[in-house]
């Protein structure tokens, strides 16, 4: 029979009980460790009745796979005597714990001591950090998951209008999210997550580097999140969150040089209340268990526009349930089901509004947003033998975003920047509070099979992971002819970036407006498959290498159901080592390689193969005029002048054309090599300290390029937009005798040529190449760490680190881009040449500390401090000196702007960061927090949190364009700000638990 023995590491070690945690399964943990040889042992968790036994081997070795987190008994039996036990061995999230059990009896011991897990991880070799709910309930962390991950060193917030979170070096777009080992990663775009609500987790894990080979697609950083389960005693409660709109600092205003209000957020406001009730327990005693939980949100911010006419007051109605059944068919078999629904649907009222006055005027619209889908994974866990145990599960995936409003009919959408002029700024510019009428459903479909067999000195895992991904897509703008206006400044002479030609601006007129046309509707699917192996390989007590190979496969598909974009064998190796130095599990050195691969997300195949019509119009800007709405209120509308150079249809014309002429044919996959040596050591019970070094290389892009020439036939090659790899050999279908019809296999090299270069008056200048995408990530990382004792815990670490290159991923968040995989990086060659230099997500610096003391048993404060040094700064132009390219790029023109002979303007370099960078940025949260215990059980909580408590709201995001125009003009809104810090906002959280 167990004894509730609580060991302290002191008496652990002494007893020859060493516990640490190691590398397990996604979604679960593992027991691993040393006893007698040939001993019985068994595990138990006595709050579920769950209960397994292995014999060890030959050597004393064991392992207990596939354990549900959780805190468990342990002993081992020899000839039916009890050689050792251990209680309170905590199991944590996609670890192992170590458990050394010593021959020693341990009758006539009686410790109570804290139960302190050694902090050195010597059997693991990848960069990781678990935390779970109970610690995020005791720190001023938000609820949600992005601010979990934001604990982790090298993580840190995307700099650009579209958010996100960025891994050392990564961009947004290529990180992987598992809840319960179902991945709810955004597959459409790769900028989100399908997420529920803060209380619903038991435990988190954030993966920044060298995780095994069962996890791929993703370049970036893994989050791995595991969900609250019943046990036999039957539990209850409620949580009461609370944040009062003046609760909330308010936002800052800002003006232009001239005084001229463009951003105004001084009148934005936000509320949210959220209340959740919970039930856990069994249904029948120690077999079957169930979690339920139900949450209640009222969420009711309001905003206004950027010039302040505009008021949208928001209704959210996100009622969230999840559940969890675990089902113990036997001590070998284990069923489990855990479903949660994220739906939410969001009403804005739209009003006209006086920012001078500051009140509502009348309603003119209503905006309708629904998003979030239902989720659930039924997974299936059988111990086939003391030495194989099998994990199989099966689950689905879905996300909605449907957008639209009582105005799409009537009114377009008109956007103006901030320097161009107004009658009257208090009159508004268009009249849709829409931007797009758009609708998606992604649902993915996912099932994997996992293993583990160990056989004597070596662990053998291996598995097999396949992903059904569809998205039935349609998008296109309100309005009059479906058509957006964007309304610029110019000056008579500028040219303007049209790539169909003719853009010049005429005299008596300062300003372009383009109107553009954008459509597209389908439904599309990519297939995901991989299988893995990985031998875990003990050499010796204190030496273990881990070899892991990966083999990936991306299917992307057209409306049609054919592959046009299809890569198979890409093999992923792992390599990794850890030495137990002293061999007493206190200090290790630990290293390893890997290759990581990234599919294509879906927004590729809907725009590449789904008929899109992007249709681009210019027309020069002649002033405003004033229109009225259905509600009898005005607003401004551009007058358009003439029109300037042709139709741009070149990145969709509404067709799907033959594809092969679209895609390269041998087109290599994006991948990132990582390379990470460390160190860790403990220095007492309770503290520890690591260091650690990591190297990151991104090889390859799959972008958008447009082939406007071949060498067999130069200019008369012209292929048009394809997916392919800059800088390297593309074959497609085109035209091979230059007789103008496409009839066979072109390859073109594109580190030379695939560009025709024409001088101001069209005479052809011969073909350029592109530079091959770059990005390197280079970082030294420090750590120390002091355990949670009952009375106070930190930790603190450092990063010092260079994002280079010139590419920062498939999104591009310095010019706010982020269709992913479609930047407009490669859409010619001078887009991005000279654009080697420090990236958008360079931090140099990152300092991050967290600590909780306990003043009383009653009563504990906390703060969360993170200060990072800002990213780069670039100032963008739209010309370059080699041809009459009017695009984006690193060059301005400075002298003879206005020459329509492209040869005698003078441009000047402007790299990346050449203007410095963002200011550095302090983020502390302080809380304090009273806990109650109720006789007979139970709690109450009270915590009151502020965040961002010194309101500081430096800018975070600026206007990088230098240039809009090829003129010698500066664009005025250069390096105005574009985003800023949250202000202070202060949350009340109460609960009552039983």
């Amino acid at each position: 029979m167990f004894r509730r023995t609580a060991l302290s590491a002191a008496l652990c070690l002494g007893l020859g009980v060493y516990v640490a945690p190691t590398h397990a399964a996604n979604n679960d943990g593992t027991v691993v460790g040393r006893t007698t040889a040939g001993a019985v042992v068994t595990i138990k968790d006595p709050n579920t009745g769950f209960e397994r036994t292995v014999t060890a081997d030959d050597k004393g070795n064991f392992r207990i796979p596939f354990l549900p987190v959780g805190k468990y008994l342990i002993e081992s039996t020899k000839d039916g005597n009890i050689t050792a036990q251990a209680s309170d061995v905590v199991v944590t999230l996609g670890n192992a714990t170590t458990v050394n059990l010593g021959v020693k009896e341990l009758e006539g011991v009686n410790v109570s001591a804290t139960s302190i897990i050694t902090a050195v991880d010597v059997t693991s070799t990848e960069s990781a950090f678990n935390i779970s709910r109970e610690e995020l309930r005791r720190l001023p962390v938000d609820q949600t998951v992005a601010s979990v991950a934001l604990l982790a060193p090298g993580v840190v917030k995307g700099n650009a209008g579209f958010g996100g979170i960025s891994f050392g070096g990564s961009s947004i777009a290529e990180n992987a999210v598992y809840v319960n080992g179902l991945n709810v990663t955004d597959f459409y775009n790769r900028n989100g997550f399908s997420e529920a609500p803060y209380n619903f987790y038991q435990e988190f894990q954030v993966k920044t580097g060298g995780y095994s080979v069962e996890f791929g697609r993703t370049t970036g950083g893994v989050i791995n999140a595991v969900v609250r389960s019943g046990s036999n005693v039957f539990h209850w409660g409620t949580e009461l969150t609370l944040e009062p709109g003046n609760w909330h600092s308010r936002a800052d205003d800002h003006y232009t040089a001239d005084g001229s209000r463009y951003l105004t957020s001084g009148e934005d406001r936000d509320s949210l209340f959220k209340a959740n009730v919970y039930a856990s327990g069994p249904i029948v005693k120690d077999k079957l268990f169930f979690f339920a939980m139900y949450e209640a949100q009222g969420d009711n911010p309001r905003n206004t526009d950027n010039y302040g006419t505009k008021l949208y007051s928001n209704s959210a109605t996100p009622n969230f349930w999840g559940t969890k059944l675990n089902w113990n068919i036997n001590d070998d078999n284990v069923l489990e089901l855990m479903a949660f629904s994220d739906k939410k649907e969001n009403t804005a009222d739209v009003y006209r509004f006086d920012y001078d006055t500051k009140t509502r005027g009348n309603k003119i619209d209503e905006v309708y947003t629904d998003t979030g889908g239902k989720n659930w994974a039924l997974t299936y866990t059988s111990y086939l033998t003391s030495n194989l145990s099998m994990k199989l599960m099966y689950g689905q995936n879905k996300r909605e975003a449907f957008q639209r409003s009582l105005m799409d009919i009537d009114c377009n959408v008109v956007s103006a920047t901030s320097a161009v002029p107004r009658p009257d700024p208090n009159t508004p510019v268009g009249c849709a509070s829409n931007t797009s009428v758009a609708k998606r459903n992604d649902d993915r479909k996912q099932y994997r099979a996992d293993f583990e067999w160990k056989l004597g000195d070596h662990l053998v895992r291996f598995g097999y992971d396949h992903e059904q991904d569809t998205s039935d897509y349609s998008r296109y703008y309100p309005g009059p002819g479906a058509l957006y206006y964007n309304v610029y400044t110019a000056n008579p002479g500028d040219s303007i970036s049209n790539p169909a030609g003719g853009g010049v601006i005429p005299p008596g007129y300062y300003g372009y407006v383009r109107a553009r046309r954008y459509e597209i509707a389908g439904t599309f699917q990519t297939t995901n498959n991989a299988q893995y192996i990985e031998d875990s390989w003990q050499i010796t007590p204190k030496l273990m290498l881990n070899f892991g190979l990966r083999r990936d496969g991306f299917d992307n598909k057209a409306a049609d159901g054919a592959s046009y974009i299809k890569m198979d064998n890409m093999w992923a190796p792992r390599l990794g080592f850890s030495w137990d130095m002293k061999g007493d599990g206190s200090t290790k050195l630990y290293g390893n390689l890997g290759r990581y691969y990234l599919p294509v997300a879906n927004v590729i195949n809907i725009k590449q193969a789904g008929g899109l019509l992007d249709q681009r119009t210019y027309y020069a800007f002649g002033g405003w005029e004033t229109r009225t709405d259905a509600a009898g209120n005005d607003y401004y509308f551009p007058i358009l002048g003439p029109q300037l150079g042709g139709v741009d249809v070149s990145q969709g014309n509404g067709t799907v054309g033959d594809l092969r002429s679209e895609v390269d044919h041998d087109m290599d996959q994006v991948y990132q090599d990582e390379m990470i040596l460390g160190f860790q050591q403990m220095l007492s019970s309770t503290w520890s300290w690591g260091v650690n070094a990591t190297y990151r290389k991104l090889h390859n892009a799959i972008d958008d390029m447009e082939i406007s020439a071949t060498k067999q036939c130069g200019e008369n090659g012209y292929i048009g937009w394809v997916m392919a790899n800059p800088g390297k050999k593309v074959t497609v279908w085109g035209d091979t005798n230059c007789d103008g019809v496409a009839d066979g296999w072109v390859t073109v090299d594109t580190s030379k040529e695939g560009w025709a270069m024409y001088d101001a008056d069209g005479n052809y200048l011969g073909q350029r190449g592109w530079v091959k995408p770059k990005r390197t990530y280079t970082a030294l990382e420090f750590q120390i760490d002091r355990a949670w004792d009952d009375k106070w815990s930190f930790n603190g670490s450092y990063v010092l680190s260079w994002n280079r290159g010139n590419a920062e991923g498939p999104v591009n968040s310095d010019t706010d881009f982020d269709d992913t995989g479609r930047t407009e990086n490669f859409d010619n060659p001078w887009v991005n040449y000279g654009g080697n230099g420090y990236l958008p997500n360079d931090r140099r610096h990152q300092f991050k500390f967290r600590g909780t003391y306990a003043i009383t048993p009653h009563w504990q404060v906390a703060a969360n401090l993170a200060v990072q040094s800002g990213g780069p700064v670039t100032g963008f132009g739209v010309g370059n000196p080699y041809d009459a390219t009017n695009y984006h790029s690193y060059y301005v023109c400075v002298q003879n702007c206005d020459s329509p002979v492209s040869e005698d303007r003078i441009y000047e370099k402007s790299p990346r960061g050449k203007y410095g960078r963002l200011p550095w940025t302090y983020n502390l949260g302080a809380s304090i927090a009273y806990i109650r215990p109720f006789e007979g059980g139970g709690q109450l909580r009270v915590k009151l949190a502020v965040y961002n408590l010194l309101n500081q709201q430096r800018v975070v995001q600026v206007d990088q364009d230098l240039q809009t125009t090829i003129s010698d003009q500066t664009n005025p809104t250069f390096r105005q700000g574009l985003g800023f810090q949250q202000p202070r906002f202060t949350q009340l959280t109460v609960s009552v638990d039983f």
